[in-house]
């Protein structure tokens, strides 16, 4: 039995996804992390430190501090995780990005299916 687990080549709803986003201060990243753990949409999220982000926006150059948020789900949970991290998020378009997992250590992998499983 191996110990690792590796992706398919055809994506299957209980693939582990990471999602990449942010919020604008501590105080609203634990908040987003809170609902989307409890409400089962991620299994677990990681909160960053805080750090500067500089971008263009509106024509102009915009800098601010930034806290990065990484969360685990599956393929099958990610549309609400996205929809629910836009409405707790107070930008008009928040950076979320969704990257495809290859493969991970097989206890945890199952742990994030278990944690995001629908009900």
């Amino acid at each position: 039995m191996s110990m690792f687990t590796h992706g398919d080549a055809a994506a299957q709803p209980d693939d582990i996804v990471l999602v990449i986003g942010n919020a604008p201060d501590q105080l609203l990243a634990k908040r987003i992390a809170h609902v989307l753990v409890e409400e089962g949409l991620a299994a677990c999220v990681n909160l960053g430190a805080t750090g500067l982000s500089m971008y263009m926006w509106a024509g102009r150059l915009e800098g601010g501090e930034e806290v990065p948020l990484t969360m685990k789900t599956t393929r099958a949970r990610v549309h609400e995780l996205v929809a629910r991290l836009q409405q707790l998020h107070p930008d008009e378009v928040p950076e979320i990005l969704v990257l495809p997992i290859l493969g991970g250590l097989t206890s945890y992998v199952d742990w994030v299916r278990e944690r995001t499983a629908l009900a």
